[in-house]
C-alpha cells in the first residue's frame, strides 16, 4: 500500500518536480553509500529502498515522455 501511494504521488508531479526528486534521491544514495563505506550506516536496507525509488522515478519520467510524443 505504501508503494502505491508513492507511485500515485510521483505520477501527479510535473516533469521538473520529478527531475528535482531524482536529483535528491541520487544525492541521498551517494550519502548512504559514503556512510556505509565508513561503517556509520545503521540501516543498510535503506540503500536498496532508495535505489528502487530512483528506478520508480525514472520509470514515471519515461512514461510521461512517451505520452508527450
Amino acid at each position: 500500500m505504501k508503494i502505491n501511494k508513492y507511485l500515485e504521488d510521483l505520477k501527479a508531479k510535473s516533469a521538473a518536480q520529478l527531475n528535482d526528486e531524482l536529483v535528491a534521491a541520487k544525492k541521498e544514495l551517494f550519502n548512504l553509500r559514503f556512510q556505509n563505506a565508513t561503517n556509520q550506516l545503521d540501516n543498510t536496507s535503506r540503500i536498496k529502498e532508495v535505489r528502487k525509488n530512483i528506478a520508480r522515478i525514472q520509470t514515471v519520467i519515461t512514461e510521461k515522455a512517451k505520452v508527450a510524443e
